[in-house]
């Protein structure tokens, strides 16, 4: 698969668990991308931890407003039925449970559902921002990110960097499958046709189970 083809491709996966009517929160970077890949007929209603409520598409280059941004960073434009608030509010909505699916990224999760995506601030990244919350209060975490990062396993038997959470990741899904965290592990239930499972394994470092009704990841 091509560089430029990976991040759509994970992107337009992820869309198909959004439900009509869902409330969804967006980390940054590639999930992003998914809201322009929602199937035809799915609403959702997209939540920002800065303090907004049904954010719209990325706007058109040379049509950005400097004052809609997502938490980010990220240029953003709001839909009809839009409210702004401070972050508090923002933040009881999602430790209240109103979230109901939180797509993020990843630097490390492991075979427990255990999430790192960050580490000393100011080193790699400046710092876990809201995923602490979104990981502990919405109520379907999906990861959407690259299986590895400089060719290094992002998917171990446990987490090395320091955890964001414990225990709260449901899905991961990368340019080479779809994985369940289970009680028993993780479970390969999708495969990218240019890959074999093999290839898969070898390039996640817990160990996989295979679904007995392993199918083609679309």
């Amino acid at each position: 698969m091509e560089k430029e083809q990976i991040k759509p491709f994970i992107a337009r996966r992820a869309a198909k668990e959004l439900k009509d009517g869902d409330v969804v929160n967006l980390g940054i970077g590639l999930p992003t991308l998914i809201p322009n890949y929602l199937p035809e007929g799915v609403h959702v209603i997209l939540q920002s931890e800065n303090g907004m409520i049904g954010m719209g598409p990325t706007p058109v280059e040379g049509k950005e407003d400097p004052w809609l941004i997502n938490a980010g960073g990220g240029y953003i434009t709001y839909t009809d039925e839009a409210s702004t608030f401070d972050s508090a509010t923002s933040f009881g909505i999602i430790r209240g449970g109103h979230v109901n699916v939180s797509v993020l990224g990843a630097m490390q999760v492991d075979e427990e559902g255990d999430l790192a995506n960050w580490m000393i601030p100011g080193k790699k990244t400046p710092g876990m921002g809201g995923a602490m919350d979104l990981l502990v209060g919405a109520k379907k975490v999906i990861l959407a990110m690259e299986h590895t990062a400089k060719g290094n396993p992002k998917i171990l038997k446990k987490c090395t960097l320091p955890l964001t959470a414990k225990g709260q990741v449901n899905m991961i899904i990368t340019e080479m499958g779809v994985m369940e965290i289970t009680p028993k592990g993780i479970v390969l239930t999708e495969i990218n046709p240019e890959f074999t499972v093999e290839q898969v394994q070898a390039a996640t470092e817990a160990t996989l189970i295979i679904s007995p009704d392993l199918k083609k990841m679309e």
